[in-house]
């Protein structure tokens, strides 16, 4: 006899192993162009900056460097490591404050919304593919509105959960941060297919440094000084046309 879906049993997740080859296989499904994270929709306020004429192909590098050392690295990144930290340790409240927090600090219209919606969904998509109990309990929170759900933190749930060092959790992140931002330079026609690929590899002791600096910035400094991007993000919300939704 055949049992319908709905009368089988539940098939409990496996635990995960923490480190090694598992993580490294979480790690580049989270960070594939291909998972459905919603990043594709964003160009990370790129556009912002091309529709005000303030970035060339040739700046792009710098830019780049810029947002990570200044905007997501103290910001998403340091939010990242400190909800993976939390959910190690069990402590829940630590993760619900620091998604406060970050999303408080989001400063545009455009960039809370992007940052909460990449945020459900990752957290809703994750509950199905890794079923460990602390992303769906954090999508409970968010669901009832007791928490935003920001990117960053459920990123960092996320790996935490799956069993991710974050160390290699916070670098994965900040890779698929650069990677879709140079695949949004590639729409604006700043750039094309090879140089995409320099940019990257580029980006690469950038994207270390923002690592070390994350992983030591305390709470207490969690937050973005990247004022000109807050600047382009709103003069990119009130623009006529736009391609990104930030």
């Amino acid at each position: 006899m055949f049992l319908s879906p709905d009368d089988r049993p539940a098939r409990p997740s496996p635990e995960p192993r923490p480190g090694g080859l598992p993580a490294l296989l979480v790690s580049l499904q989270l960070t594939d162009s291909a998972f459905p994270s919603g990043f594709y929709t964003l160009s990370h306020g790129l556009e912002g900056y091309a529709q005000a004429g303030a970035v060339t192909p040739d700046t792009l590098p710098d830019l780049l460097a810029d947002l990570l050392r200044h905007g997501v690295g103290p910001s998403d990144a340091t939010a990242l490591a400190l909800a993976h930290r939390a959910v190690l340790a069990g402590d829940a409240d630590t993760v619900v404050r620091v998604d406060r927090r970050l999303y408080a600090g989001k400063l545009s219209r455009e960039v809370r919304q992007a940052a909460t919606r990449t945020g459900r969904q990752l957290l809703d998509l994750a509950a199905e593919v890794f079923g460990q109990p602390a992303i769906a309990g954090h999508l409970r929170l968010v669901r009832e509105r007791r928490a935003p759900g920001c990117q960053a933190v459920a990123a960092g749930i996320v790996q935490a959960a799956a069993g991710v060092p974050v160390e290699q959790a916070v670098a994965g992140d900040l890779f698929a941060f650069s990677a879709s931002f140079a695949g949004a330079a590639l729409r604006l026609r700043l750039t094309d297919h090879r140089k995409a690929q320099v940019l990257l590899r580029g980006a690469a002791p950038v994207i270390e440094e923002t690592v070390r600096a994350a992983l030591a910035r305390p709470e207490a400094d969690l937050g973005s000084t990247a004022f000109g991007a807050d600047i382009m993000s709103g003069r990119h919300e009130r623009a006529e046309a736009r391609l990104f939704m930030s």
